[in-house]
């Protein structure tokens, strides 16, 4: 074999190597592995009950509070989030969402009227919830388990010195979002703010977070508001209590029964 045809052999497997690990192009930038691993952690280890409030506030001003609880707990197969919301007039919205390892979703749901649990179909993903601005989708933060991550220059929130996150869905990522940017406080790696590129039009819509705290070890916002740029109003997701180790098996999250009340937070 000559050495032309062994060099042209050599570039040809390079290439093919690359083409196998792209993933291993993150190495190159260990800010980048630090702000994954901590946020992908912070998910993976996950096992909470809460309860609290949503609060809409229409274009006029106008109030109306829903009630809820959740709880949380990361499986060997991914997380599973089981939601109850109450509206004003008493009738319920039951939600359980699972996200695997790669940030696939499966929604299910036991809406108003209904006798049994449904799948929701991924074109309902980007229904307001309960009439708010919050979305199915907007209940786990799956951005973080997407293969294309950037990290932006870093920048301050406010007071706050952060990283900044830009998740983008690749064409495997089922999504109503083509990008989420996300400002991570850089002491205690948690989001301070995300804002959500809608696909196609563009649109964003932006989550802050406040009141953080680190309870047992596990750091969490006790509010999130959540505003669609461009639009009067908003919406507020408030914890009012809860706990960070719940010791949650799978049987808590049997979608037929009600979401437990969550304890008094400590």
């Amino acid at each position: 074999m000559t050495f032309l045809r062994r060099f042209q052999l050599s570039i040809v497997l390079l290439a093919l190597l690359s083409l196998a690990y792209p993933s291993r192009a993150f190495g190159a930038n260990p800010d980048l592995e630090t702000v994954l691993n901590a946020s992908r952690q912070r998910v993976e280890t996950m096992d909470y009950r809460v309860s609290g409030r949503i609060t809409k506030v229409g274009a006029d001003g106008t109030r109306t509070n829903y009630k809820f609880v959740a709880k949380a707990h990361w499986f060997p197969d991914g997380l599973r989030l089981l939601c109850e919301i109450s509206g004003p007039a008493s009738a319920k919205t039951i939600l359980l969402v699972h996200m695997t390892v790669n940030g696939h979703m499966t929604v299910e749901a036991l809406l108003p009227g209904q006798k049994s649990a449904s799948v929701v179909p991924f074109e309902h993903w980007n229904d307001p919830l309960v009439g708010s601005d919050f979305t199915y989708e907007d209940m786990v933060e799956n951005q973080f388990f997407w293969k294309n991550q950037e990290l932006l220059p870093a920048e301050k929130y406010g007071a706050r010195d952060c990283f900044v996150l830009k998740s983008t869905a690749g064409p495997q990522d089922r999504s109503y979002y083509g990008s989420m940017t996300s400002w991570i406080d850089r002491t205690i790696m948690y989001p301070v703010h995300v804002t959500k590129t809608l696909r196609g039009t563009g649109q964003q819509k932006e989550f802050t977070y406040f009141g953080l705290r680190k309870v047992g070890g596990v750091w969490s916002a006790s509010q999130v508001e959540a505003k669609l740029q461009g639009k009067p109003g908003s919406s507020t997701m408030v914890i009012e209590g809860g706990t960070g180790k719940a010791n949650l098996k799978s049987k808590d999250f049997d979608l037929g029964q009600s979401a437990s009340p969550a304890p008094a937070a400590q």
